[in-house]
């Protein structure tokens, strides 16, 4: 990374800062010292690139409250035995969640709802807003939550200023935790100087929101305290070792809650249930639930994701392991997640499934409210030890069931309303491999993660629709049934009116229509770590094929349509956004653009469209994502 100011590139003390002077007392140190290690200059210099001002600007809006902070804290902690509870824990997070703030500032156009040349003009003044909200965030805690000694035996009061000779500290007992909040305006003065609260108060919603942060009063704070706890919740979670960007729109909801409420919702409001007349979403007898496994774990998947929990696992025997670990399904006598039954409804009709399990108590609360037992029977084989690769397998009927017809006609698609997810400290993480949430943790560590693109191999579009289906480049292997291929498909009709439009035109309008309102409700996110939409070149980027894929996997029918098609849902969603003519072509005619992703210690390509008009997607076009470059034909790449 370039170098900055000479005050954050000059080279780091090799003093340790923890070293304490007979007694216990520490010495205190001047702002260069406190903010000159390696980390603290990366911060640093995260904190400059998403401020993007000039170096006079800098020095004059953060450089300043940043070193006043870091003079005043010195090396005291951020809490007794929590986050950040190592000697100069206030300094590292008071860097970490300004830099968090600032991050998360750049996903808004502030103040909300004002004309385009309001924001513009107010711009940086919401960004030093947030970042001084951030540095008083926790500051309180130096007033009320520390009792602070002099070499001379006094009594340190930071609002006298910033120590000047040993100290050593301990913690108050016992002590009121939320009085901190309240106590930090008493040193606001120690840490903005009067040109800065003069400025700011020009701004009468912005100077509002900022005196009730000032006050610890967040829930009249309005998005500048939505900004600071969001920020807040990172900086923990990273200290914590979880994962900081999902902590940024953590769902409040533990895992086991998500997935219990997933599957409640489903069976009341969307899954068929005891159907008479044969196939059915699942049956409930005396004592269980019985649910088809494949369609259950697919719409459950659907779900999540529309509820906006990522990384939920697209191999639904890492879903159903999931289910198990957290006791949501009952396992067989193997201790394996699914079951083998066969299902006759006496009438003619009788098949052999794979199905999941589930306590009816955990459905319906209230037994009164529980549906009547399912009239067939369901006998349960003895010793199942059915994996996911059977998931959906069927015998024939012993009598032919007239299957209904697919509607050529445009239908239309329902989908679980999407729930806002509020902040919140109890982040239950979708489990990850280890090494891939170190690297993601590193990368975050410096503040500019890399935009990581999905594993697959990408398909690069040409001008006509995507490859043949012959050609499988890039394509997920679609699962068979076992059994010979004539077995009847017992898959329900998933839920009427659920099937994607069959014509092309209205699947991509379908999609784009998707996006939007994922973006609107923050179900989609953008210009962050794991988003699959950006922002660059001045208009909307979309990552390829994982935006296409997610789509699907909040709509799983397509998967059936598109193998009637020969080919993958992902691809027949592809095809039918070109057909839109809604993208731009590079100067070779090409459909897909290659972005370059520059992150702290690597470089990176992505594949994307690139949209002709962002506000396709956004109400106002966000600031580009400065981690995110287009390749031209001179640098090697396609334009």
């Amino acid at each position: 990374m370039f170098q900055l100011l000479s005050w954050i590139s000059r080279k780091p003390s090799p003093t340790p800062l923890t070293k304490a002077a007979p007694g216990g007392f520490l010495p205190p140190l001047s702002s260069m010292e406190l903010l000159g290690t390696p980390r603290r200059r990366q911060l640093l210099e995260n904190i400059w690139q998403r401020a993007s001002l000039s170096k006079q600007q800098f020095e004059e809006i953060y450089q300043r409250p940043l070193a006043n902070y870091a003079e005043l804290v010195q090396q005291l902690p951020a809490s007794e035995n929590h986050h950040h509870a190592h000697p100069g824990g206030m300094i590292d997070h008071g860097l970490e969640i300004v830099a968090y703030a600032l991050k998360v500032r750049q996903t808004y156009l502030l103040p909300i709802g004002a004309a385009p040349e309001s924001q513009s003009a107010q711009a940086e003044a919401w960004s030093a807003a947030a970042a001084y909200g951030a540095l008083a965030h926790d500051l309180g805690k130096i007033v009320v939550d520390l009792q602070v000694e002099l070499q001379d035996g006094s009594t340190w009061h930071p609002w006298n200023g910033p120590i000047n000779q040993p100290y050593r500290f301990k913690y108050v007992k016992p002590r009121e935790y939320q009085l901190h909040s309240a106590a930090s305006a008493l040193l606001i003065h120690q840490l903005l100087p009067r040109t800065a609260l003069d400025w700011l108060s020009r701004f009468p919603e912005l100077w509002a929101q900022l005196i009730y942060l000032f006050a610890g009063q967040y829930e009249h704070a309005g998005i500048l305290g939505e900004i600071i706890v969001k920020a807040d919740q990172a900086s923990v979670a990273q200290e914590l070792g979880g994962n900081p960007d999902r902590a940024l729109a953590a769902p409040k909801q533990s895992l086991q809650r998500q997935l219990a409420d997933g599957l409640r919702f489903l069976v009341k409001d969307k899954f068929k249930l005891n159907q008479p007349g044969g196939p059915s979403d699942g049956w409930l007898t005396q004592d269980a639930l019985w649910l088809v496994s494949k369609p259950a774990a697919d719409q459950l998947r659907a779900y999540l994701l529309a509820q906006g929990i990522e990384e939920v696992p697209s191999s639904n025997s890492t879903l159903f392991n999931m289910l198990q670990d957290q006791a949501i399904i009952q396992t067989n006598a193997a201790d394996k997640a699914i079951w083998t039954a066969t299902i006759d409804n006496g009438a003619g009709w009788r098949n052999k499934l794979t199905l999941l399990k589930i306590a009816p108590a955990l459905i319906w609360t209230d037994p009164a409210e529980r549906p009547a037992p399912y009239g067939g029977s369901l006998a349960v084989e003895d010793g199942s030890t059915s994996t996911e690769k059977s998931e959906s397998t069927c015998e024939i009927p012993i009598e032919p069931v007239e299957q209904p017809q697919v509607p050529e006609a445009k239908m239309t698609l329902r989908q679980p309303a999407p729930i806002v997810a509020k902040p919140s400290n109890e982040m239950r993480a979708i489990a990850k491999p280890s090494t891939d949430v170190q690297e993601e943790t590193d990368d975050l560590y410096a503040l500019l993660g890399n935009i990581n693109s999905p594993p697959e191999e990408l398909d690069i579009s040409h001008d006509s629709p995507a490859a043949s289906p012959t050609n499988t480049r890039g394509e997920e292997n679609l699962q068979q049934p076992l059994g010979n291929k004539e077995l009847t498909d017992c898959t329900p009709e998933a839920v009427e009116d659920v099937f994607m439009p069959s014509r092309s035109t209205d699947l991509g309008q379908g999609f784009v229509g998707w996006m939007k309102s994922g973006i609107a409700t923050r179900r989609l996110f953008i210009n962050d770590t794991k988003a699959l939409v950006h922002t660059v070149d001045g208009t909307a980027m979309l990552v390829t094929p994982g935006i296409f894929k997610r789509y699907v996997q909040e709509h799983p029918e397509l998967e059936k349509l598109a193998q009637a098609k020969e080919t993958t849902g992902w691809k027949l969603v592809q095809r039918a956004f070109e057909k839109q003519g809604l993208h731009r072509k590079n100067s070779k005619s090409l459909n897909i653009w290659t972005i370059k992703v520059s992150g702290p210690r690597k470089t990176k390509e992505l594949k994307a469209y690139l949209l002709q008009d962002p506000k396709l997607l956004f109400p106002e076009q966000p600031l580009d994502n400065p981690s995110l470059t287009v390749i031209t034909d001179a640098e090697g790449g396609v334009e």
